[in-house]
C-alpha cells in the first residue's frame, strides 16, 4: 500500500499538470507538451489529470455540461468532460478558436440529452433504465482544438489529460422525430456561403449511436461520477474533422435527420 509520502508528489504533479492545460484552454491557447514529469503515462493518470482540470473549472462557476465518448477499444479509452461555458445552444452564430490557418474545426455529432438524473450507484444500469433518462436527441457539432502545438507527437494520455482536442459544443435543432429513422448514417452536405459544397457518407464509429452512451454512464458511476439532468452525451463523429471557413454562413444537412445554419466566428 504506498504511503502519503508517496502519493503527495503524485498529486502535485497531477494538479500541477491539470492547471496548465486548463490555463491553456481558458485562454484559447497552444504550448509545447507537458514537461516529463508532469506528463500521464497511464490512463488513470491522464483521467485524472482531465478530472482535476474539471473541478478548477467548477470551482470557476463553469462545471462539466456535456461529455464526448466512444466505445473503448484494445487501443484506447475516449471520454472527456465538456464545459458549460463552451456550449452554444442553437446559436445563429458560433463562437470558437480557430486553427492556425484560421479555420473552424468541427465535428458533426448526435448529441443525447439526459433529461433525469443518473447517479452513482453499486449496480449498472441497463440500456432500458438509461433510455428512460434521456430527453431529446439533437444534431450537434463538437469544436475542435488542441492546447498542443504538435498534437501529432502527443500520445492517447496526453490528448486525453487534454480532453480530447475538444473545446466546446454547438447544439442543434431536435432529431427529426420520424419513426424508424436510421442513425448509424446519414449523407452530409454542408453548403458554405461562398458557393462551395462539401458531401461526405456519414457513418457512426460504433455503428450504433448510443453504444458509447451506455458505457459511459456505467464508466462514469464506476468512478464515482453521475450524469445529471440537462447534461448532454456526443459518441462519435460522422465524418472526421471538416475545417470550415469563418463569417460565412453554413448550411448542413445530415440527410433525413434534419438541417441547419450556422456561422462561426473567432473568440
Amino acid at each position: 500500500m504506498s504511503s502519503t509520502a508517496t502519493l503527495e508528489p503524485v498529486q502535485m504533479q497531477i494538479h500541477a499538470a491539470a492547471k496548465e492545460l486548463a490555463e491553456r484552454r481558458a485562454a484559447g491557447t497552444s504550448g509545447d507538451l507537458l514537461i516529463p514529469e508532469l506528463r500521464p503515462t497511464s490512463f488513470e493518470q491522464a483521467f485524472a489529470i482531465q478530472q482535476t482540470v474539471a473541478a478548477i473549472y467548477k470551482a470557476n462557476n463553469n462545471p462539466i455540461a456535456a461529455w464526448k465518448c466512444l466505445l473503448p477499444s484494445a487501443e484506447k479509452t475516449v471520454v472527456a468532460p465538456i464545459y458549460q461555458a463552451d456550449v452554444y445552444q442553437q446559436s445563429a452564430t458560433c463562437p470558437l478558436y480557430p486553427s492556425t490557418k484560421d479555420l473552424a474545426r468541427v465535428e458533426p455529432e448526435l448529441a443525447f440529452e439526459i433529461a433525469r438524473d443518473l447517479p452513482p450507484r453499486t449496480t449498472p444500469y441497463t440500456e432500458a433504465e438509461i433510455d428512460a433518462a434521456l430527453g431529446h436527441t439533437r444534431l450537434a457539432l463538437e469544436l475542435i482544438k488542441s492546447r498542443y502545438h504538435t498534437p501529432s507527437e502527443a500520445t492517447h494520455f496526453d490528448a486525453l489529460a487534454d480532453g480530447l482536442v475538444n473545446q466546446g459544443l454547438w447544439l442543434g435543432p431536435v432529431l427529426n422525430p420520424l419513426a424508424g429513422l436510421e442513425t448509424s448514417h446519414f449523407e452530409l452536405s454542408v453548403n458554405i456561403q461562398d458557393g462551395e459544397t462539401l458531401q461526405k457518407s456519414a457513418i457512426h464509429p460504433n455503428g450504433f449511436p448510443k453504444a458509447g452512451l451506455y458505457w459511459l454512464v456505467n464508466f462514469l458511476s464506476a468512478q464515482g461520477i453521475g450524469l445529471t439532468q440537462g447534461q448532454y452525451v456526443i459518441t462519435g463523429s460522422y465524418a472526421g474533422v471538416l475545417d470550415l471557413p469563418l463569417a460565412q454562413v453554413c448550411d448542413f444537412e445530415y440527410g433525413a435527420l434534419g438541417q441547419f445554419s450556422v456561422t462561426f466566428t473567432a473568440k
